[in-house]
């Protein structure tokens, strides 16, 4: 874990809500000059504390109107396959977030789809005959209540 002192959780803080702050206006916000405050967020930078910038895309005007999270059980859990779960995994771009998980179900999927059509063809045709795959269940999204990327640091 990365010694983070105030003014690195105000810097993460403030990047973290709003990725395309100014250095200049960034530096006003924790109470520093603009050079310092560049070496500090290229530091956090160098050190793998900010992994990158993104934008938040709103995925129903990108015409993503259903996101459904499944929970994928494998025939076998040796090291091998997980790993080639995951490998089939990483070349789907349905799939947004993919988490190992103990217990009962060995991976639950975040999954967005254009439609209910398009998402039975995703699951019929790449995700439950993929290699290893047990069984998959699916939960269809209703709404989202509460959606904060990143960690809390205040």
């Amino acid at each position: 874990m990365a010694t983070l002192d105030k003014i690195d959780r105000r810097l993460l803080a403030e990047l973290q809500s709003e990725g395309r702050v100014t250095n200049v206006e960034l530096a006003q916000r924790v109470g520093l000059t603009a050079p310092p405050c560049l070496r500090r967020v290229r530091a956090l930078e160098e050190a793998g504390v900010i992994r990158g910038y993104h934008a938040d895309l709103d995925a129903s005007k990108l015409g993503f109107a259903i996101t459904v999270f499944a929970m994928v059980s494998l025939k076998s859990q040796a090291e091998e396959d997980l790993r080639g779960f995951e490998e089939h995994i990483k070349t789907l771009p349905e799939v947004r977030e993919c988490h190992m998980l103990n217990g009962e179900i060995d991976f639950i999927l975040k999954i967005v789809s254009q439609d209910l059509q398009s998402f039975q063809e995703f699951l019929t045709s790449k995700l439950t005959p993929a290699p290893n795959v047990a069984s998959v269940k699916t939960s269809l999204t209703i709404r989202t209540a509460k959606h904060d990327p990143g960690v809390p640091l205040e």
